[in-house]
């Protein structure tokens, strides 16, 4: 396994809360995407892949904090709600959880799938309580890579939720890959500024059917 299947450190926790309450935007050329039903997204390229890293910000209403955390780490109830999971599972291998997923992409293109650890933490941060969930790549080779799917290395992605003071959740979200393949890299980003909020989004509305499930 790689460094991000070592775990995580806790400074790597602490971080994600920390934006949370002041987003780190300052030195460096984050430029604000877009503004939608009170989601903020901004990115920074990266000079290396001409790819960019997202952070999100934003409240999404009506979901509390531990509900919202529930239905991120529910990856069973995620292949109901997410149009685009063609395969999604956890599996134990050498002590540690790690997650297989593959994404459904449109004809021509190949899909595309992540092998990745995740950890969730719930931290007390001067009485504020927050659910933080941190997710990285691992090289494992009880996963093979797939004929006709390309293999995503280098995702990354950090989720810190608080309550908003009322029924819902203050989120912040980072998020970086690379899908690899012959995908221009205007279309990846197209993907990203349009696919972030539909997912944050159709999360939201997963909560409302959770909550009707459980």
């Amino acid at each position: 396994m790689d460094a991000a299947a070592c775990g995580f450190s806790e400074e790597q926790f602490q971080d994600a809360c920390a934006e949370l309450q002041q987003p780190a935007l300052a030195g460096a050329d984050w430029q604000l995407l877009v503004e939608a039903l009170g989601i903020s997204i901004y990115r920074l390229l990266d000079q290396q892949t001409g790819l960019y890293e997202y952070k999100v910000f934003g409240v999404l209403e009506d979901c509390p904090p531990a509900l919202l955390a529930d239905v991120y780490m529910d990856l069973s109830y995620r292949k109901q709600w997410d149009q685009y999971v063609k395969e999604l599972y956890e599996k134990e291998c050498d002590g540690k959880t790690v997650v297989y997923w593959e994404v459904k992409y449109p004809f021509p293109m190949s899909n595309r799938d992540y092998v990745y650890i995740r950890q969730r933490r719930e931290l007390d941060v001067e009485g504020r309580k927050i659910h933080v969930v941190l997710a990285g790549s691992a090289s494992v080779p009880q996963f093979a890579e797939r004929p006709g799917v390309i293999r995503v290395k280098g995702y990354k992605q950090s989720l810190a939720i608080e309550s908003d003071g009322k029924k819902g959740s203050k989120v912040f979200m980072y998020y970086f890959d690379n899908p690899g393949g012959q995908i221009p890299s205007w279309l990846i980003n197209w993907a990203a500024k349009n696919g972030v909020p539909n997912f944050l989004k159709d999360m939201a509305k997963a909560c409302q059917t959770y909550l009707k499930k459980t």
